[in-house]
């Protein structure tokens, strides 16, 4: 038996690498090499082999599907294990590309480092790219905040992270946690711009899923964030391991610093605290993300990394030098398109302020005593749910006459009840926050407070009901008369405002109904969003707005989910009293694509008590624009005032307690609030050059859809597989043995593989028709399929040819992967290898889409040492670039979260000193040094996991380079190839500076394209052909799917007579004007006449 853990070195490599050499019944097993037998459903990469005397230990992986491998194996056993790698190059050259191709998009993300984006149905802009890419995705551990203005598209943003993630293997797992009335949003916007499938879970889903965790069944979910505090729901999340939590509305996850060692910490921060220790990857969104409150802030923060930043002073000096590790925040004036254009107009906001006619005022006054002598007696009877329905009553008021009387209405027949069953009177309870509650919930939850009543007998019934019933003669008869100042304004705005689309908002359901009615009588065409329609009922009413009707009139469902910037104009009829509901209806038509400037007209009745204080409100919003330049006040409104502060100035001047100088004193912003906001102006500046550049990279070499789509059509014929395609659209039956290979966990991953499929589309631009892309159950299955079926023809190799005589000799194809010291994964790359006989050099890993299949024995002695030490040495440079990203990521560790939690220390250390100092002088101090000495030590604990942490992050080691294939190219004799090509490009490149272009030769980077030529209007993607006569041309498929993504920016130069006097040809966007000759499978001859003809 000959000695298994034998080393083999190589002086000249940087990296030793380690093989054992086990020898049983003449099979050969060592590190790297590839076995099969009946112990394994698929060949097996060995990556370590144990002699245990009678028997070997077989560390390794699968080959196809990545699985851990870990068997024993007797001496008999060995003798039924044979090796896959033979190296004879006998592989069919058509299954060796179908299964390097395979394997290269089943690791699509190590190709695409822009995987998400090109595949989801969206067009991302240079800030979006910026917050995902360079921020967030460049992370080892993603901990982030997403804090961008209103309308910057963050759900866009966490789509794909959570897909890019997905598509990378770091994550399976996702919850996004939600205000209950986002939730379908966030389904429909994941299921239609991204393919990822979300359940939602409520209290039904739970009940339908009693003794199992109900956490476990999907991978995906989606929930609201008052559901996911309650006590049962939170400790069955307690024990549930997370890849990735996004919550959205991060900053109503609140608490308070009351005094220095004591927080009020919310039931929704106890929620995020345990989202925080039980996920991988967590994401922040927040438009809103201080509050007023800079304390308030860090506590978020804390959610991502606890004591990261000690003191608010941290967080403002990190903005300051734009290299916060934990957030990014960038301001709607900042924000452009790659063209430089800004994303969002300017916005005009207008005060309509009227006087109600005196009979108005007369009912006003006389509902306004009613519900005041309601309130006080409430109040003084400690009633506060009956008080909190006056208020209630007082809003339906300041909506229209019509809603104060539907709610007088209600409330008499609710008494007209009760006096039927005196037993039934119950006290109404205060309900808690019910804000993020659905709207169709609201409504069921005011309807209770409706009835409310402080009457306990039957004669006080009586007396309430008469008065009641009073007050609801006085608004019909008003109603009947057809004399509403307010209704009146509205129709003026109408006829000002011509013939352009309107969206009008109330808060009130019987309001919107009433508008309906009433506009449409003066001859509008009308619709309406409401909270009982359904999501697609919600969509369907979106798209009657934007195709048939002139004029939507809409609660507030129609300032969530809902995207209206094809109108321009916003009427308020009512002004809500919660400021961030203000600012929620104006993001609905103030957003990304809206082309024009936007106007909203605010509707406020300035001779009463609430109208006076919202007129003052808008003049003070007025006045902080004027003051700061900028409408951006519009976006923080909810910053400068909560629902608290205007609900209790209205409150107090209803009852008469406040004079219009103590509202006016009231209603000004204190100074801090003021400098924050200037301060914004500090939020990280997009690097909009570098967004630019990314774009184009990402354009020039994403593999969807041209590539995926070759890939799936060559499968599917290679293998038999019908089809039917007509106009890109393609339908099917889906093979048998694509559903055999459709288990339990890929159900879970990526969804349910259909029977039949039809209307499929590779083009993400098409939105009436399914999207197949990566991720899609159809292409994952093909994708593994197809590896499984010819992976074994990768490590035999195969022949290739190259009909331009570029390329001869052997390529290899290596994986190479980088890991940090927590043993993950820090980076991987694919590296293609030429080795000529001569020189190993780099080329790209697409090189086979430039090669035809071709049939040749390979007489050259071929050696894989030369490219194993090319390939280690390409590895070790990659680790170089890595390490010194890393480094750069733990500096600012060191700048912000170390000088944190040693400040935290230092701070300790100085209370112990103090109450040592007390205790001396006899005051009893021992339960105070010993919380602080216990906090002292779990800062000093912080500081080592976190020290321990940077220099994990910081170590990286690589692997052995991992042979994936290999393939022998073969290649014509073409004398004076180099001298002709080299003209080419040399006349193309002169051209090209004649007229005011700044040509690049890519040539060798296998783009599909030989210079990258760009000006300050254009950039040319140029394919050069020369000849030394006047003869055909190829193009490489390759280079065919480019001029096919590209088009009018694609052109083909051919010079003619390189040699002699050289013919420069131009052709823009030559798939759509030459009708070329396929050839090979992997050849398009263009014909010398087609290529005259276009230049006559």
């Amino acid at each position: 038996m000959q000695g298994i853990n034998e080393k083999i070195g190589h002086s000249n490599l940087e990296l030793k690498v380690l093989r054992y050499y086990i020898y049983r019944g003449g099979s050969l097993i060592e590190e790297g090499s590839v076995i099969r037998g009946p112990f394994w459903p698929e060949p097996v990469r060995v990556l370590k082999a144990v002699d245990e005397g009678e028997s070997i230990i077989i560390y390794g992986v699968t080959t196809s599907t990545g699985s851990p491998v870990a068997t024993i194996l007797t001496m008999e056993d060995l003798e039924r294990v044979e090796s896959v790698r033979t190296a004879d190059f006998r592989a069919d050259p058509h299954e060796f590309f179908m299964g390097i191709e395979a394997y290269r998009l089943r690791n699509a993300s190590l190709f695409d480092g822009y995987l998400a984006m090109n595949t989801s149905r969206i067009d991302p802009l240079p800030f979006q790219l910026e917050a995902v890419y360079s921020y967030a995705l460049r992370m080892p551990r993603m901990r982030f905040m997403i804090a961008d203005d209103p309308g910057a598209g963050k759900t866009i943003m966490a789509g794909m992270i959570i897909k890019e993630l997905k598509l990378r293997g770091a994550a399976s797992r996702v919850l996004i946690v939600t205000p209950g009335h986002l939730k379908a949003q966030w389904q429909r916007e994941m299921r239609e711009k991204f393919q990822e499938h979300f359940t939602v879970v409520d209290r039904s889903y739970l009940r339908s899923r009693q003794g199992e965790n109900p956490w476990m069944v999907e991978n995906s979910y989606i929930t609201s964030i008052d559901f996911a505090k309650q006590d049962d729901v939170m400790a069955s999340l307690s024990s549930t391991r997370w890849d990735l939590v996004v919550v959205d509305e991060a900053h109503k996850m609140s608490a308070r610093v009351r005094s220095e060692n004591r927080t009020d910490a919310t039931r929704r921060y106890r929620l995020g605290q345990i989202l925080s220790r039980t996920s991988d990857h967590m994401l922040l969104l927040t438009a809103t993300p201080h509050s007023g409150d800079p304390d308030a802030f860090r506590l978020l923060l804390d959610l991502l990394r606890p004591g990261f930043f000690a003191n608010p002073e941290l967080i403002q000096e990190s903005r300051r030098n734009r290299d916060n590790p934990l957030f990014i925040r960038r301001v709607k004036e900042e924000l452009r398109d790659f063209d430089g254009k800004p994303i969002f107009p300017r916005r005009y906001t207008h005060t309509h302020s009227f006087n109600l006619s005196d009979r108005e005022m007369e009912l006003y006054n006389e509902i306004s005593r009613y519900i005041t002598e309601q309130y006080n007696r409430a109040i003084s009877t400690d009633r506060r749910a009956h008080a909190f329905a006056m208020m209630l009553l007082q809003r339906r008021m300041a909506s229209s006459i019509y809603a104060v009387m539907m709610s007088l209405r209600r409330k008499r027949e609710r008494c007209l009840q009760l006096m039927e069953d005196l037993e039934s009177v119950s006290r109404i309870e205060v309900p808690g926050d019910y804000s993020d509650l659905e709207e169709r919930k609201i409504w069921e939850i005011e309807r209770i407070l409706e009835g409310s009543t402080l009457a306990d007998s039957l004669p006080e019934l009586k007396s309430e009901v008469r008065t009641l019933e009073g007050l609801i003669e006085d608004a019909e008869r008003l109603l009947e008369s057809g004399t509403e100042t307010k209704l009146r304004e509205l129709q003026r705005i109408l006829e000002e405002i011509g013939d352009e689309k309107i969206l009008i908002f109330s808060e009130s359901k019987d309001t919107v109904d009433y508008l309906l009615e009433r506009i449409e009588s003066w001859g509008y065409s009308v619709c309406t969003i409401h909270g009982e329609m359904s999501m697609d009922e919600r969509i369907a009413a979106e798209d009657d707005f934007r195709r048939n009707r002139q004029v939507m009139v809409a609660t507030e469902a129609a300032g969530e989910g809902i995207n209206l910037q094809f109108c321009h104009i916003m009427v308020n009829y009512d002004i809500p009293w919660n400021p961030n509901r203000l600012e929620q209806r104006m993001g609905r038509i103030h957003r990304y694509k809206q082309r024009r400037d936007v106007h909203i007209y605010n509707l406020v009745a300035g001779n009463t008590r609430e109208g006076l204080v919202m007129r003052r409100l808008l003049e003070k919003l007025d006045s902080i624009r004027q003051d700061i330049g900028s409408d951006k006040v519009y976006d923080v409104i909810g910053e400068i005032y909560t629902e608290r502060d205007i609900s209790g100035i209205i409150e107090k001047t209803l009852r008469g307690e406040l004079r219009d100088e103590e509202i006016d004193e009231l209603l000004k912003p204190s100074e801090d609030i003021l400098e924050r906001i200037m301060d914004e102006q500090l939020a990280v500046e997009v690097d909009y050059t570098r967004m630019k550049d990314i774009q184009r990279i990402i354009k020039e070499r994403k593999l969807a859809p041209e590539y995926v789509e070759e890939f799936f059509r060559t499968v599917f014929r290679r293998m038999g597989w019908k089809y039917t395609e007509r106009k890109g659209l393609y339908t099917l039956r889906t093979p048998r043995e694509l559903l055999r290979t459709w288990n339990d966990e890929l159900r879970r991953r990526y969804g349910a593989l259909r029977r039949e499929y039809r209307n499929l589309t590779f083009n993400p631009g098409t939105d009436e028709h399914e999207f197949i892309s990566f991720g899609h159950p159809l292409l994952e299955a093909t994708i593994r399929y197809t590896g499984k079926r010819f992976g074994d023809a990768l490590l035999q190799g195969s022949t290739f040819r190259d009909p331009s005589g570029r390329y001869r000799g052997t390529i290899w194809f290596y994986r190479g992967r980088v890991t940090d010291g927590r043993n993950e994964t820090a980076g991987e790359r694919v590296f293609a290898l030429h080795d000529t006989g001569e020189e190993v050099m780099g080329v790209s890993p697409m090189i086979l889409w430039d090669l035809v299949p071709d049939s040749h024995p390979v007489e050259d002695d071929v050696s894989e040492d030369r490219a194993t030490a090319a390939a280690t040495r390409a590895v070790m440079r990659y680790m170089d670039k890595l390490r010194a990203e890393r480094k750069k990521k733990t500096s600012i560790k060191r700048k912000y979260g170390l000088r944190s939690i040693q400040y935290l220390i230092d701070t300790s250390q100085a209370k112990l000193i103090e109450y040592y100092r007390r205790m001396e002088e006899g005051e009893d101090m021992a339960l105070a040094i010993r919380n602080e000495e216990e906090r002292l030590e779990e800062y000093r604990h912080r500081k080592r996991e976190l020290e321990r942490e940077m220099e994990m992050e910081e170590t990286l080691t690589a692997s052995p380079p991992e042979l994936l294939g290999m393939i022998h190219v073969d290649a014509p004799e073409i004398p004076g190839r180099e001298d002709i090509e080299m003209i080419g490009m040399k006349v193309t490149m002169e051209y090209e500076r004649r007229n005011g272009r700044i040509p690049e030769d890519v040539s060798a980077e296998n783009l599909g394209f030989d210079v990258r030529s760009t000006s300050e209007s254009e950039v040319r993607y140029i394919e050069v052909k020369a000849r030394s006569g006047r003869d055909n041309i190829e193009l490489t498929q390759n280079e065919w799917l480019k001029a096919r993504r590209f088009r009018e920016n694609y052109w083909l130069y051919v010079v003619y007579s390189a040699s002699e006097d050289p013919e420069l040809i131009t052709i823009q966007d030559p798939y759509a004007k030459l009708d070329p000759v396929r050839r090979e499978e992997v050849r398009y001859i263009v014909p010398g006449e087609q290529i005259r003809r276009i230049e006559e």
